[in-house]
């Protein structure tokens, strides 16, 4: 019962495309209509994790032993809480002068 260890390039791959299938998924059963974009963009990075192992090319957008880039992780997050129904808009505050005093 000689196993190697597990790669972790190659866990990394599969929990990408996993989470890419699973937000698919969540959309289609919800009946949430993805935009265009949303579509291609799971179709081009699944197929580019499939093809490469990755789905950046340059290795300063993410993390040595990672699938996805850190942009690609937040927008496929954003997907998924489209598909879920959790949509949440970004809460920005204006920003605030220093040394002002009211």
């Amino acid at each position: 019962m000689n196993r190697k260890p597990p790669d972790p390039k190659a866990a990394a791959k599969r929990a990408a495309l996993n989470a890419l299938k699973r937000a698919q998924r969540q959309a289609d059963r919800a009946g949430v209509k993805l935009s265009e974009w949303e579509g291609e963009f799971i179709g081009s990075v699944t197929d580019r994790l499939k093809t490469y192992g990755r789905a950046f090319g340059d290795p300063e957008k993410g993390a040595p032993g990672q699938a996805l880039s850190a942009l690609q992780t937040v927008k496929l997050k954003e997907i998924a809480a489209k598909a879920k129904g959790e949509k949440k808009e970004l809460k920005r505050r204006p920003f605030r002068r220093k040394g002002k005093a009211e």
